[in-house]
């Protein structure tokens, strides 16, 4: 089996001289485990904070992935089990059955779909942040920072889908942002580089924004401040403006205060509860093609290092995906 090693902590944009692919001996389950060969790995925006400081060094890396049980010593998971596990940036990982989730299969529901549309990080952090926390009502206005990411394209057609009258996304270049306006459904987005975010989401959203999903922190957090109607909800989930640095001021917070705004900032464990409801409202949707789940796929376990990168770089639409050996 291989694995991926981090051998360095980056200084700003890691590098990939900061990991490194290691082999080690193939384990064997022992009572209460079961050995899975990993479909799937996903690379997320997070991990790049982990890096710093709660990733060790030369050793596994976490993250989340869909696996196969190609071997067990437990009779609660049999060979053939698909599972959802936190052991990714390797091939294969021995695991016990309370650090695993038995994946359903539905018809029509691609299994790269578990890691992102119907995704913990992705899809059911989109569905939290706009029923749970900012509870959208039908008719509101919904603004998507890193729209063209994983959560915000989920996050824009679940929005349509929970009954939003407009939805507008931020993303980094004219070809994202037709995708999502052409391919998703968003009723707007614009290219942050082409002038301040504030000034844009003022044309996208003339009448103001209701409900704010936020990825970045920084300037768009601020912009979106800059432009939400009295009693706004705005749900935090992500900063990746200061994933690589010191994170930039959002100098309008006192407009919180002053605009009756509900700010809050959420972390999907403390959700997952909401899993079956999450599935219930998706899976069937996107079965009748009424949702897509949007993905990037890198094929070839010997590129997760590259795809994590180019997630960093904004190389993806949708959910940043590793398929190992290129099959399901």
């Amino acid at each position: 089996m291989t694995y991926v090693h981090l051998v360095g902590r980056p200084d700003g944009f890691p590098s990939a001289d900061d990991f490194a692919f290691a082999d080690a001996p193939m384990p064997v389950p022992e009572p209460g485990t079961a050995l899975v060969e990993n479909l799937y790995l996903s690379v997320d925006p997070y991990m790049r904070q982990l890096m710093d400081e709660f990733w060790d060094l030369h050793a596994p890396l976490e993250g989340r992935a869909l696996g196969r049980v190609v071997a067990s010593a437990d009779d609660r998971l049999a060979p053939g089990d698909v599972v959802r596990h936190r052991h990714a940036w390797r091939t294969h990982a021995l695991v016990r059955p309370d650090e695993v989730q038995l994946v359903p299969s539905h018809p029509g529901v691609p299994l790269s779909a578990h890691l992102a549309l119907l995704g913990n990080g992705t899809g059911l952090t989109a569905y939290v942040g706009l029923t749970r926390i900012a509870n959208l009502r039908p008719g509101e206005t919904v603004y998507v920072s890193a729209a063209a990411g994983g959560v915000g394209t989920a996050a824009g057609q679940i929005a349509r889908l929970l009954g939003a009258g407009r939805v507008i996304g931020s993303t980094g270049t004219p070809e994202k942002a037709r995708h999502l306006v052409e391919d998703l459904g968003f009723d707007a987005a614009f290219d942050y580089h082409d002038g301040p975010v504030a000034e844009q989401l003022a044309k996208a959203a003339p009448d103001g924004v209701d409900v704010h999903l936020d990825n970045v922190g920084g300037d768009h957090l601020e912009g979106a401040i800059a432009n939400m109607r009295e009693f706004g909800r705005i749900a935090w989930c992500g900063a990746i403006s200061g994933y690589h640095g010191a994170p930039p001021p959002v100098r309008n917070v006192e407009e919180v205060m002053g605009m009756s705004l509900r700010l809050q900032g959420f972390m999907v464990r403390h959700h997952l509860d909401a899993r079956d409801e999450m599935e219930s409202f998706l899976v069937p949707r996107l079965q009748r093609g009424e949702i897509v789940s949007d993905e990037t796929i890198a094929d070839g376990f010997e590129h997760t290092v590259s795809a994590f990168l180019g997630m960093l770089r904004g190389e993806n639409t949708g959910k940043m995906l590793v398929r190992l050996n290129g099959t399901d």
